[in-house]
């Protein structure tokens, strides 16, 4: 097993904190890096303008006046009321200091910038540790030695500066970074554990568990919401399919012990041919009705599935709603019943014909199953808006108001309908057929009877 701190470091967002930290490192470093240079470069440009100012300075006095007031004005710039950070040091031709406020003429050379850079001790600090000066040096017309430079530890000032910032920026960024990465790879191992304990439960078979929602809707919601809503859709097919399995096992009890019955009969009476005739067609009629309930529920399972969502095309719906009016018409006279039929014509939905076609077979068989003789059976199809209204009424008993949901449901048969031969699987397979084409199921009453109303998308 991992330990809490080694799962916290290997989670991703832990492994994202510290990679945005080391890029806010990189950047932050980069950024002072260059303010440093830029700054040091401004520094080193006002020094050479500040030391050949005075270098001009200097060599005004000494072509006016001459050394002797080249040492008065030297004295005097390196005194208490000079700027403590210029450097003089006027030397004679043995390099004994005349005037300045270094102690000695330095041994080093200058660079091929005409500059030299040393460290020295300042003359009028002598407890003061050596400093790094850079400075121009001349020789003068009489011999003597001049230098002119300025004390750089205004730079070094800065750059302590700029170190000291950058270490207490860097150490609060590193470790607000670590801390924000801790945190951040905690709530998220939080959350995972979360889900992980309650899938290890869903495994274990209790499917009525759900996936902890914080209420904030981050995407560790949006997932389980989404978890949730599939857990939900798992447990109706689940609580669907015990109840097929519970209809299935009362519904088809009945015609197959009929149906044995009547071969045992047959087999009892083998003297008597008209006899097992008639046991034979009873037995063969029973399982023609086990086998139309075993295609409604194939057919009510591909279309609860989707399997047939790829076979959907553009279908010519009042050609369609026509010939099966056309069809059942005879079938309604026979039964003493009128069906009117309004058809729009030119109507197109995106569908399956085959689905379709059942759906609407069976709302007219239903119609025709329950309607009294002497009722009437309507059959129209229409445009409202943006949509397409298939309606089959009937002048029959009609539904209950609150059994409309119900009877969309596999298996389910009314009281009033127990003596007429049926599975109750008519209107749930109508129902799954108006899922799958992304329409409405509508009951309503026909004041009498029963309005059926499919809700089609235009194709």
């Amino acid at each position: 097993m991992l330990t809490i701190s080694t799962r916290l470091f290997r989670t991703s967002i832990f492994q994202i904190a510290l990679l945005y930290l080391l890029l806010f490192s990189v950047t932050a470093g980069g950024l002072l890096m260059f303010i440093y240079w830029s700054t040091s470069g401004l520094i080193d440009r006002q020094m050479a303008e500040t030391v050949q100012a005075e270098i001009r300075g200097l060599a005004e006095q000494y072509r006016a006046e001459g050394v002797g007031r080249l040492i008065d004005v030297i004295r005097e710039r390196s005194g208490p009321r000079g700027d403590p950070q210029n450097v003089y040091l006027l030397v004679d031709t043995t390099l004994q200091p005349l005037a300045g406020n270094l102690q000695h003429w330095p041994d080093a050379l200058p660079g091929e910038d005409g500059w030299v850079e040393m460290r020295l001790k300042r003359g009028d600090h002598p407890q003061v540790p050596a400093h790094v000066i850079r400075a121009r040096v001349f020789e003068l017309p009489d011999g003597s030695h001049l230098l002119v430079g300025r004390d750089t530890e205004e730079r070094g000032d800065f750059r302590q500066i700029m170190l000291n910032s950058l270490a207490w920026a860097a150490l609060p960024a590193v470790a607000l970074g670590l801390l924000g990465g801790i945190l951040l790879g905690r709530y998220a191992l939080h959350r995972v554990d979360a889900v992980r304990e309650t899938s290890q439960q869903i495994m274990r078979g209790d499917l009525s568990r759900r996936m902890p929602v914080s209420g904030s809707g981050d995407e560790f919601d949006r997932l389980a919401s989404t978890i949730n809503e599939m857990l939900d859709q798992i447990d109706k097919l689940m609580a669907g399919m015990r109840a097929v399995t519970d209809s299935l096992a009362h519904d088809l009890r009945s015609p197959l012990t009929r149906a044995k019955g009547g071969i045992e009969m047959a087999l009892r009476r083998s003297g008597d041919a008209e006899s097992s005739r008639e046991a034979l067609e009873q037995t063969n009629a029973e399982l023609d009705t086990i086998l139309r309930t075993f295609e409604a529920l194939i057919n009510i399972a591909r279309a609860e599935a989707g399997m047939n969502r790829l076979a959907l095309a553009p279908l010519d719906i009042s050609v369609l709603a026509g010939d099966l009016a056309e069809l059942y018409e005879p079938i309604a006279e026979d039964s003493g019943l009128a069906l009117d039929a309004a058809i729009a014509p030119g109507l197109v939905v995106a569908g399956h014909r085959e689905l379709l076609g059942q759906a609407l077979a069976n709302l007219l068989e239903n119609a025709i199953k329950y309607t009294p003789r002497g009722g009437r059976i309507g059959v129209s199809l229409s445009r409202a808006a943006d949509r397409i209204l298939l309606v089959v009424a009937d002048t029959g008993p009609g539904i209950p108001p609150e059994d409309y949901e119900h009877v969309q449901q596999r298996f389910v048969r009314l009281d009033a309908s127990r003596g007429t031969p049926g599975s109750g699987l008519g209107l749930s397979l109508v129902a799954a057929v108006a899922r799958l084409h992304d329409a409405t199921l509508e009951l309503a009453d026909n004041a009498p009877g029963l309005k059926v109303t499919i809700d089609l998308p235009p194709g």
